[in-house]
């Protein structure tokens, strides 16, 4: 009956402690800008045309531009480590009637450091044929860390840089009227995917400057996405493999201990001779 009780006992136990990393910080959804009272909820409607004039947006914001065929558009967001960034965008092209031949587009993303970042998945060059009213493209990035070796090419925590251009167009094309749509979403990936170790600080513009900018200076703040994203930058100092690590060791003991009672027998065996 002992032995029951102490299998119940791993049994509860576990139970409890896989039920705490149900709810755990991995779990829970991304933080999202509600939709008044902040300037910076408000969607922009223009984008920079180059990586230091990069239109901040906060992940699931919507942001629009109208531009010029030919024209590189910038847009900025922050992406944590744990994470992993989707982003959508939608040409609205010119008409058909206006236009000489295909065109290609192009959706890249590039980390804090401008390292261009492969897709995993999704269609980020697609080419729209003359009588087509718009091109569609996606781009999932792999997911975030919070470090990396020096020679590796892996995501890092700190703003991601979004462009969107025209890879391949006729030159009598140029110049014509675009209206391009660009959200971008972020998932947490759980502890999974978390790594030993962290940035001294994420990967943002101005991050390593020697001179940081005062508040009472008179100068315009930064974009809203080059701040901290809500909650705090976590760079990998918390994950919910931690929880998976002290539930394991916990079962390891308890099973330990179980199996010890269920065989060790009855002790020591008697030393007077049988028939005695």
């Amino acid at each position: 009956m002992r032995t029951v009780r102490i299998l119940t006992t791993v049994v509860l136990a576990g139970a409890g402690l896989l039920g705490l990393a149900g709810p755990s910080l991995a779990d829970s959804p991304t933080p999202t800008p509600s939709a008044s009272g902040s300037p910076d909820s408000a969607a922009p409607t223009e984008a920079g045309t180059s990586f230091r004039t990069a239109a901040a947006i906060r992940p699931d914001q919507p942001a629009t531009a109208d531009a010029s065929t030919g024209d590189y558009l910038y847009w900025v967001l922050p992406v944590d480590a744990g994470q992993r960034a989707t982003v959508k965008a939608k040409v609205t092209l010119p008409p058909a009637a206006g236009r000489h031949g295909a065109a290609t587009w192009q959706l890249d993303v590039y980390d804090g450091l401008r390292r261009r970042q492969a897709c995993t998945y999704g269609a980020s060059s697609r080419s729209a044929d003359r009588d087509a009213g718009s091109v569609e493209l996606s781009c999932t990035l792999r997911t975030v860390r919070g470090w990396a070796e020096p020679w590796s090419n892996d995501p890092l925590p700190g703003s991601y840089f979004v462009r969107l251009t025209v890879a391949g167009v006729p030159q009598e094309d140029l110049g014509q009227p675009v209206h391009a749509e660009v959200v971008a979403s972020t998932s947490d990936q759980g502890g999974a995917h978390a790594v030993d170790g962290a940035l001294a600080a994420p990967l943002v513009p101005g991050a390593g400057s020697a001179t940081p900018r005062a508040k009472g200076d008179g100068a315009s703040p930064r974009p809203a996405a080059m701040a901290e994203p809500e909650g705090g930058w976590s760079s990998g100092r918390w994950s919910d493999r931690w929880i998976w690590t002290a539930a394991g060791g916990a079962l390891a003991a308890l099973a330990g201990i179980a199996g010890y009672r269920a065989t060790r027998g009855a002790g020591r065996p008697s030393r007077v001779p049988p028939g005695a």
